[in-house]
């Protein structure tokens, strides 16, 4: 039986507002973010920044590789929609192509070569606290119909919510580094994706999806998985096995 948009946008708000536990993990709780995020609205892929302790935007989760590859090259060249988003704490998009020429010129060539041709942001955000930003990457032109973006700016402010309250919200340090912390996993999982995608042969998007997977049927954090990976103490077996069920 196959889910309706209705419910798996309900399904989304539950498991987005599900962050003081135990096991909460903020790589995860972003990933299922992007995912959800492609899934409900008309988007082609998702990449999410949050502000570090020093206020500059880092890549912490993306929906596929064309994503995570458009945030870098966003924040190498210092031009594009989730800075200005990030900037101004409000949604950013221009309904053309030549627009987004005209505002982004360097960042829009990139765009189109990936085979992207428009992106938009919505920010991270609780009242005026703006903690980072979510791109919406698409492959037609123009921005998310306006019912759509209300659907994407709720996710964008669930997410925001949950993770300011994670924190305690005056714990204000705590959140700078835990989300540090989350960087360096983050770091971690790319350079174990990168291991897990040369050892196994499959592309980078899957490699995650299956360190992904393998962690959260072994209940596991994906840091200590990517770890163990990367230092080479993992399963390799489990991990084969794992490769072998995606592609199946």
């Amino acid at each position: 039986m196959s889910i309706t948009r209705e419910q798996l946008l309900a399904e989304t708000f539950v498991e987005l507002a599900d962050t003081l536990v135990s096991t909460f993990d903020v790589i995860d709780f972003l990933h299922t973010l992007a995912t959800r995020t492609v899934a409900l609205l008309d988007a082609s892929a998702v990449g999410i920044m949050l502000a570090d302790r020093h206020g500059g935007l880092q890549v912490m989760a993306t929906s596929t590789e064309g994503a995570r590859l458009m945030e870098l090259f966003e924040l190498q060249n210092n031009e594009g929609p989730c800075l200005d988003c990030y900037r101004t704490g409000q949604p950013v998009s221009r309904e053309t192509l030549l627009a987004m020429c005209t505002s982004w010129p360097t960042f829009t060539g990139r765009l189109q070569e990936l085979g992207f041709s428009s992106a938009q942001a919505l920010p991270l955000r609780l009242r005026g606290e703006t903690i980072g930003a979510l791109n919406v990457f698409r492959a037609s032109q123009g921005p998310l119909t306006p019912p759509d973006q209300q659907v994407g700016q709720a996710l964008a402010d669930i997410a925001a919510i949950g993770l300011i309250h994670e924190r305690t919200i005056a714990a204000s340090d705590l959140l700078a580094e835990q989300l540090q912390t989350a960087l360096n996993s983050r770091i971690l999982l790319e350079q174990a994706k990168g291991k897990l995608a040369e050892r196994t042969g499959l592309q980078m998007d899957h490699a995650f999806a299956v360190m992904r997977d393998y962690a959260r049927k072994n209940n596991r954090r994906l840091s200590e998985v990517a770890a163990q990976i990367v230092d080479g103490s993992s399963d390799n077996s489990q991990l084969r096995q794992r490769r072998h069920s995606k592609s199946t």
